[in-house]
């Protein structure tokens, strides 16, 4: 007979060393304050060890506890997902996925319908988030993430390199200061993400050009809303070529030179590790892949400039 601790118990230890507190552990779990102490008491006297000190409405593992925490938080790991292996059925036709907001709106978005034509049994329930995701607190089957590709604990799918070049109305070309060379953005204003600051002084420096001091600066919080001001003819923003491919187009937006700037950041599609992929999981993720690769502009079917390129 196997010797084993309380399980609710472990589950009331894991919950309260991840939260730092009794009472947001007993928030999680829908109990009080008073009975997640009681537990962690029950499971101590079992253990004969102190997990916590305790001072005041505060807690901290002890080193006991720490060391504790790691096999728990593996085994009860380890339990998830084989229920969910256990549980999940193979022919679920709904996949919730969390998109970053500029990648959905402006690519995802208007590709929807290729993706319906295609499956038309499988429902995506899509929202927009800028966070990450705790897959094991989320009904998130998968995400679209922005940035560098290292984060733990989950599966990452490489999609897109982010590269950036200069975008602007065709109207702006019209105003009597053409764009022929780099230098000549000293006459127009430059528009920044305001978070991203140094992105016009790199592309600067990977067009051989010194840094100029703009006729005037515009900054807004995000590349949706610069791309959205460069369309409107308020001034030259950077965008990602994959994001801005309609409209360049379409014609409602320029590339005046045809010089990119790798920012060393990607899109990848993400998953909760170890997981196994349902059908409309796996449809989604292949169809994703084979999408974006066939919108890749710098990509193995691109040759000469692109649409809209001044140069």
């Amino acid at each position: 007979m196997r010797q084993l601790p309380p399980l609710n118990a472990l589950r009331t230890f894991e919950a309260s060393a991840r939260n730092g507190s009794f009472a947001a552990a007993g928030k999680e779990l829908f109990v009080t304050a008073s009975a997640v102490s009681h537990q962690i008491k029950t499971l101590e006297d079992y253990l004969g060890v102190q997990l916590f000190s305790r001072s005041g409405r505060t807690v901290e593992l002890t080193p006991a506890g720490q060391q504790y925490l790691v096999s728990v938080k593996h085994a009860l790991n380890e339990i998830e997902v084989a229920t969910h292996r256990l549980t999940a059925s193979k022919e679920t036709n709904v996949v919730q996925i969390s998109v970053a907001p500029n990648f959905l709106t402006r690519w995802l978005m208007p590709r929807m319908s290729r993706f319906r034509e295609m499956f038309p049994d499988i429902e995506l329930q899509i929202n927009a988030s800028v966070g990450l995701l705790d897959f094991n607190q989320s009904s998130t089957d998968m995400a679209v993430y922005y940035g560098g590709g290292e984060w733990d604990d989950i599966e990452v799918f490489f999609l897109q390199k982010v590269l950036l070049v200069p975008v602007c109305s065709p109207k702006l070309l019209e105003s009597g200061h053409p764009l022929q060379v780099p230098g000549d953005l000293r006459h127009h204003t430059l528009i920044y993400v305001s978070t991203r600051m140094w992105e016009w002084e790199s592309w600067f420096q990977v067009a051989g050009s010194e840094y100029i001091t703009p006729k005037d600066s515009l900054q807004l919080s995000s590349s949706q809303l610069t791309t959205a001001a460069a369309q409107e003819s308020l001034g030259v923003a950077l965008a990602d070529l994959t994001l801005t491919s309609r409209e360049i187009s379409s014609g409602n937006l320029v590339v005046p030179f045809d010089i990119p700037l790798d920012t060393r950041k990607a899109f990848y599609l993400v998953h909760q590790k170890n997981r196994p992929l349902t059908v409309a999981m796996k449809a989604f993720k292949e169809w994703l892949i084979t999408e974006i690769q066939a919108s890749d502009v710098y990509g193995a079917e691109h040759s000469g400039s692109l649409p809209g390129t001044g140069r």
